[in-house]
């Protein structure tokens, strides 16, 4: 008999919604905790779903399709999660800059981040420097994640880690940026800590920033 594991896994990266709750409810049926369901099946699942992506082998549409699926299985776990036992790698408060209204990327990224075992708070769309502060201070934020697809709303990045250093908050949170216009030149340029080219990079880089 194949191990569940092993079929949530393959059900997480072929995108079978139906098929993961089937499977993750059979495993907590049987006793198995949240934090193992997580670590044998789901976890590992969503790594290859990144890894495909980066080497070109699956597409945004497929990717969306997991990452949306991981996102049910984890509202079916999280009544079983004991308080401490989440395993989160960080919490994550990400958003797309003042201006500008593009989020396909960011709730991408965002989904992924999640998948991937970072707790993260979407901001949403045309977020303040001043909104972002704030949600870093309430959520207690280790990375603050900043999208920008128009040039024009670029500068809001650097204001954003200014007002980050103003209200003494710099030194406690890694800033990382990403969109179409946004390169390692500029994150250099405007001092923030990591660059994500597409969303399987950007959980790369959150995961190298808190190593």
């Amino acid at each position: 008999m194949a191990d569940p594991y092993d079929q949530l896994k393959e059900s997480l990266i072929a995108g079978d919604g139906a098929g993961v709750e089937r499977l993750t409810r059979e495993l907590l049926d049987a006793g198995r905790s949240a934090r193992e369901i997580l670590d044998g099946g789901l976890l590992p699942g969503m790594e290859v779903v990144g890894q495909r992506m980066r080497s070109g082998e699956c597409f945004i549409p497929e990717v969306l399709l997991s990452a949306r699926t991981m996102q049910a299985a984890l509202e079916l776990l999280k009544p079983h999660l004991a308080s401490g036992d989440s395993g989160s790698l960080g919490t994550v408060v990400i958003g797309t800059v003042e201006g500008d209204l593009h989020d396909i990327g960011k709730n991408l990224v965002a989904m992924l981040l999640q998948g991937a075992g970072f707790v993260v708070v979407n901001l949403g769309t045309g977020v303040t420097s001043a909104q972002f502060v704030a949600a870093v201070k309430e959520h207690d934020a280790q990375v603050l994640g900043m999208s920008a697809l128009l040039t024009t709303t670029l500068p809001h990045m650097p204001e954003t880690i200014a007002a980050l250093s103003a209200a003494g908050l710099r030194d406690k949170v890694k800033v990382m940026i990403g969109g179409a216009p946004v390169t390692q030149a500029y994150c250099d340029e405007v001092g923030a800590d990591g660059y994500g080219a597409n969303a399987a990079l950007a959980v790369e880089t959150a995961r190298a920033l808190l190593a």
